[in-house]
């Protein structure tokens, strides 16, 4: 299980709010999963849990998943606020 703790972290990053940079984010996502998978090789029991995991997350619509949005789960509020400069 020493596996784990490198891709728990991993469905605490959020999601982008900016919906343009959602195909970005879950790009990188997929290639971190698939480089670290490649290169470290984790146990079965290991990798299992963590699909479940992910799995859980996307099939609830928690928010965080990063395969694709959820269009039942709204954005927040500030997100379609033009008012709000980026700095």
């Amino acid at each position: 299980m020493y596996c784990l703790q490198w891709l728990l972290p991993v469905l605490l990053i959020p999601k982008p709010l900016n919906p343009a940079l959602w195909f970005n984010h879950s790009m990188f996502m997929g290639f971190y999963l698939l480089s670290f998978l490649l290169e470290r090789k984790p146990c079965t029991i290991c990798a299992l849990v963590f699909l479940a995991a992910l799995f859980f997350i996307c099939y609830s619509c928690w928010g965080n998943c990063f395969l694709y949005h959820c269009h039942d789960s709204a954005l927040p509020d500030c997100a379609h606020d033009p008012s709000i400069v980026g700095t």
